[in-house]
């Protein structure tokens, strides 16, 4: 009984590295608040539609891809502060080419939102009116 409780505290214990860079991604970066905000809106509306799953797996999806691109973003802009704190045109470079990939996330999507969301909120929409 004891390894397997040690096992679980263990598995626990790794979790909180993870919750730290959550908390410091939301300190740190206001696009994340935003991304946040747009999230739970997306999924407000979501359920408001009555999305049908496959249209809710792909939403979840695409809505970790950019939470996944910003948090990578975010992790490299650190890491390019830590290695050259001193302006360097090579770590612009790599913040810059960091925040596109955010912004590709971000188009995206927005592509699928409409894409997922157009045709059923149009329709919800026309019966209210």
């Amino acid at each position: 009984m004891k390894p397997i409780l040690n096992f679980l505290r263990g598995r626990l214990a790794s979790f909180r590295p993870a919750i730290s860079g959550w908390v410091y991604v939301l300190r740190t970066q206001p696009n994340a608040w935003v991304h946040g905000l747009i999230s739970l809106g997306v999924f407000a509306l979501s359920i408001w539609v009555q999305l049908d799953r496959r249209d809710w797996i792909l939403l979840l999806l695409t809505v970790a891809l950019v939470w996944l691109a910003e948090f990578f973003n975010t992790a490299v802009e650190v890491v390019v502060d830590l290695a050259s704190p001193r302006q360097h045109k090579l770590a612009k470079h790599g913040k810059d080419v960091g925040a596109g990939a955010v912004m590709i996330a971000a188009a995206l999507a927005v592509l699928v939102g409409i894409l997922l969301l157009g045709p059923p909120l149009l329709a919800r929409l026309s019966s209210l009116l």
